[in-house]
């Protein structure tokens, strides 16, 4: 019987044609980004190091954006990726609930992230440049561009955050197999780098120093461009190849999610496939109403402790002001094992869903989701990297609400990637060495006053 097919698989014409943008759906506009130097609305250096077309996504308003046949071409590689109807789960916990999760680890790179990564390759190949700069976390980032570089010929460089580079060695050889040159960061290579290191030799380091390496590579170098994996609004967009094949997918089984749950960091896997189905809702496409849940770690809450206010994206201040949720950009995050959720913002539209009510936002320990994901490895087989074990926490507690309350609800969410390269996360976690740390809200507070102190004005900037 069709309710009883678990691997649900489309066929490579299936791939889509455009990435949906969210723009013109949301609940209200976009705040302006603000150059601090002028302390007016503008982009700052965002011009200087983007391509023309990636900076015409990130403000676009056209609801849909023609995917390029060379990058198409590529994505058949691995795209469409399969759903799976996750009946073993399913049985362990009893729950009439039924779970499906889209499986993004089959990619090259093992994640998600190459849905950008190809793609923001090719517009900066198309328009000359010869290299790309970028950070990366747990390393996915890192190694998908390094992958998109390498098939469009372009040179990547990689400021991995330090804690990862000495976590996950076994990333750094996938992006140099890939052609990629990588550092880990904070790095003598800059003087953002060089001047951390003086601080605090020792530094662990962080997504938002990453970021400003990266950043300072690209301003200095004619040749080369600045490339982000998560977080702005092109990057977002050109994930949602994930929620449109999911939706043909359900449909293959009549089927349409109540609730779609995903991890956050700066918000690309789970926008990626919460947005189609969120333009269903505003649409009145829908079938029915749908739930929409953000998970975090509570060791980078950057959501539901973070407050929502102007920061900069990246430690040296290089980045102009976004408004976002935020934890302050000096932010330092413990060296969890979920390196892709270790950023201290989160990607302004999902911040605009979140205050117009839209979505509905948890933190979990480290713990306790990868609790959740042995359930899942000793019942489905797959081995989750860490940052999907949070997705799969908060599946876990919505099936068990549906065991209680007898609902049959449809439950959705993104496997965003396999855990292959995360053994040792899984290793301490095994030998009891992982502690349930919780970021302190007095530490928020400061690196809010820090943030008014630094720029007073902001104040009056609404």
């Amino acid at each position: 019987m069709v309710d009883k097919k678990r691997k649900i698989l489309l066929d490579e014409e299936d791939i889509p044609k455009q990435w949906y943008c969210i723009l013109p759906d949301l609940p209200k506009p976009m705040p302006p980004l603000i150059d601090p130097a002028t302390k007016e609305p503008g982009p700052g250096i965002v011009p200087q190091i983007f391509p023309k077309e990636i900076l015409a996504q990130e403000m676009s308003q056209e609801r849909w954006i023609d995917i390029p046949e060379e990058v198409r071409e590529v994505y058949r590689l691995w795209r469409p990726t399969p759903l799976i109807r996750a009946f073993g789960l399913e049985k362990a916990l009893k729950t009439p609930a039924k779970i499906y999760y889209k499986n993004e680890g089959v990619s090259p790179p093992g994640s998600h992230k190459p849905n950008t990564a190809v793609a923001q390759a090719y517009y900066n190949m198309k328009e000359g440049k010869e290299r790309l700069a970028t950070e990366t976390g747990a390393g996915q980032w890192g190694s998908a561009l390094s992958f998109g570089c390498m098939t469009f010929d372009v040179e990547c460089t990689v400021y991995m955050v330090r804690v990862s580079y000495d976590q996950k060695p076994y990333r750094r050889i996938m992006m140099e197999l890939w052609n990629a040159e990588v550092h880990a960061s904070p790095s003598n290579k800059t003087d953002a780098g060089r001047k951390i290191l003086e601080e605090d030799p020792n530094n662990s380091g962080s997504l938002g120093i990453a970021i400003s390496e990266a950043v300072e590579d690209a301003l200095n170098h004619e040749e080369a461009n600045y490339s982000i994996g998560s977080v702005f609004n092109h990057v977002l967009t050109h994930q949602t190849v994930i929620g449109q094949e999911t939706k043909k997918q359900l449909e293959l089984v009549d089927d349409y999610p109540d609730v779609i749950i995903g991890c956050i960091g700066g918000g690309s896997s789970f926008s990626g496939l919460m947005w189609p189905f969120y333009y269903d809702k505003v649409s009145g496409k829908a079938p029915k109403d749908i739930k929409f849940i953000a998970t975090e770690a509570t060791a980078c809450p950057s959501i539901t402790r973070g407050e929502y206010a102007y920061d900069h994206g990246d430690t040296a201040r290089l980045t102009p002001l976004v408004k976002m949720h935020t934890l302050g950009h000096d932010f330092i995050p413990p060296p969890i094992h979920s390196g892709g959720l270790r950023y201290h913002g989160i990607a302004p539209t999902l911040s605009v869903l979140n205050q117009a009510k839209i979505l509905e936002t948890r933190a979990y320990n480290q713990v306790e989701v990868f609790d959740a994901a042995r359930l899942f490895i000793k019942s489905e087989g797959e081995i989750p990297a860490p940052e999907p074990t949070h997705a799969i926490k908060g599946v876990i507690d919505e099936a068990l609400k549906c065991k209680k309350t007898g609902e049959e609800k449809t439950l959705l969410f993104l496997l965003c990637g396999h855990g292959h390269f995360d053994m040792k996360a899984y290793d301490d976690y095994l030998q009891g060495n992982l502690q349930p740390y919780e970021y302190p809200k007095e530490e928020v507070a400061k690196a809010m006053k820090k943030l008014k102190d630094l720029y007073p004005w902001l104040g009056t900037v609404s």
